[in-house]
């Protein structure tokens, strides 16, 4: 089975969240309320260090995905 990139998460239990999973290397779940990541990988020391300076690019990356998926059901075509 192929994998979008990015899935949209929703559970009622957490209704005010908005959760983001990146579903290719490295795998994590966000949630954009607050931008709390958490890692679906293992990291050594110094994957985590870059991984935090790649953080910024994925937090925009899941928020630009979040957008387009807004727009599309607001204004299907």
């Amino acid at each position: 089975m192929e994998l979008p990139e990015f899935l949209y998460g929703d559970n009622t239990d957490y209704s005010e969240d908005i959760f983001i999973i990146h579903t290719q290397f490295p795998r994590f779940i966000i949630n954009l309320r607050n931008d709390e990541v958490e890692w679906l990988e293992e990291f050594d020391k110094e994957d985590e260090e870059e991984l935090q300076e790649q953080m910024q690019f994925y937090v925009a990356e899941a928020s630009k995905f979040f957008d387009r998926e807004v727009k599309r059901y607001q204004d299907p075509e």
